[in-house]
């Protein structure tokens, strides 16, 4: 008969997996909820563009025209006449602001589509002509369908429908709407409805609650002022290198450099490549040389010595962050998103900064942050460990 062999008895407190293998096992749960809440997120917005086109127009406008609302309430005038007042005390700056510049500029702008169009096919018939590259007419026509094919593409709706015109036209005009309509309830409760907003918070956060507010506020107030001043600098630069080399549509120019300085990188790019053709066509190669030198002159000019001036040191962002921005926004939320991207991620990198700061004003006092700051902020242990397994029990205090 085989004789039994002696089994060894399994430990009851031996784990059944490795313990860094359970740990990742909890992280990774975990990291797979919070993605489908965020991919859950994304597709709301994506449905409800028309409100956060709105809302984001309306902090943008409410931002840009806090300090004339708040120096009337400074002064005791009442706060639905402030918000009447300030709003369409813009609304009618710009009218004349367009009712003056249109008129002058609206015969320039009808010939700038056929200007553009011109400037594209010489450089087309000098890349099949004239071009060291091997390329043909064939190549340029299949590129052009492709580039249209694409266009229709994005321009289709999730049924698989093409969005009308009149759809967006719509969708626009109440996205406008709304936008004034809620910039008028921020210029009049923004503070207030900020303060209500601080009521659901415990009471222990809601001063670092209301500092992060107002250091978001700041970031967003800081990056629109520098925007329009480095946007109206450069629009008067190269709009006036156009009309001086003999250029034609030297205000159409100006006018889209200083919109495109709102779009850090891809607008320098676009504004200065629309200048370059406009003075090709309108007053031959030379000229076009010179208005893309002093074009790459004044991008360098504000981007080295105007901009750390204009935004100070709180709005330094790298040049990869500001794009991966970009690309970022751009493909989630289309062109408003590569608009958003820039000012939202410097208001949320100086969010965090300014958090970071206010933990180590604590600890420096000798105080406990509150429970979590830290954590969320990014803060830097001492120890630098990894963090503790979410599944693991939490030990009992000692005793005695």
């Amino acid at each position: 008969m085989p004789q039994n062999r002696p089994t060894t008895p399994v430990r009851a407190d031996r784990p059944l997996v490795h313990p860094a293998v359970a740990r990742a096992g909890a992280y990774a749960w975990r990291l797979i909820g919070i993605g489908i809440v965020g991919w859950a997120l994304l597709k709301l917005l994506t449905v409800l563009w028309v409100l956060v086109l709105a809302g984001a127009i309306a902090m943008l406008l409410g931002r840009a025209l806090d300090p004339v609302a708040s120096r009337l309430r400074s002064r005791g005038v009442p706060r639905a006449a402030v918000a009447a007042m300030t709003l369409f005390g813009f609304l009618a700056v710009m009218a004349g602001i367009f009712s003056l510049l249109v008129p002058a500029i609206v015969d320039e702008f009808s010939d700038l589509g056929p200007t553009l169009e011109n400037a594209v096919d010489d450089v087309e018939d000098w890349l099949v002509e004239d071009s060291p590259f091997d390329i043909s007419r064939q190549d340029i026509d299949d590129f052009r369908d492709e580039t249209s094919d694409r266009l229709s593409t994005t321009l289709e709706s999730q049924s698989g429908t093409v969005v009308s015109g009149t759809v967006v036209a719509f969708e626009v005009i109440t996205g406008i709407v709304l936008a004034l309509v809620t910039t008028f309830f921020v210029l009049k409760d923004g503070d207030r409805f900020g303060e209500w907003t601080l009521t659901f918070l415990p009471e222990d956060r809601r001063p670092l609650a209301r500092r992060l507010a107002a250091k978001s506020w700041q970031t967003l107030g800081g990056y629109l002022k520098g925007s329009a001043t480095l946007g109206v600098i450069e629009g008067i630069i190269i709009g006036t290198t156009v009309w001086l080399v003999g250029g034609a549509l030297a205000v159409p120019v100006a006018v889209i450099t200083f919109f495109a300085a709102f779009l850090p990188f891809a607008g320098a790019v676009l504004a200065g490549a629309v200048a370059v053709l406009v003075t090709l066509v309108t007053a031959g190669f030379t000229p076009a040389v010179i208005v893309l030198v002093v074009a790459v002159l004044v991008q360098q000019f504000d981007n080295d010595l105007l901009a750390p001036l204009v935004f100070g040191k709180n709005l330094e962002l790298h040049p990869l962050v500001v794009l991966a921005a970009i690309v970022g926004g751009s493909t989630l939320f289309g062109a408003f998103g590569a608009i958003l991207a820039v000012p939202i991620t410097a208001m949320t990198i100086n969010v965090i900064a300014d958090w970071r700061a206010h933990n180590r004003e604590l600890e420096a006092e000798g105080r406990t942050a509150p429970a979590g700051a830290s954590g969320a902020a990014g803060g830097s242990g001492d120890d630098g460990d990894v963090p503790p397994d979410p599944d693991e029990p939490a030990p009992e205090p000692a005793t005695g």
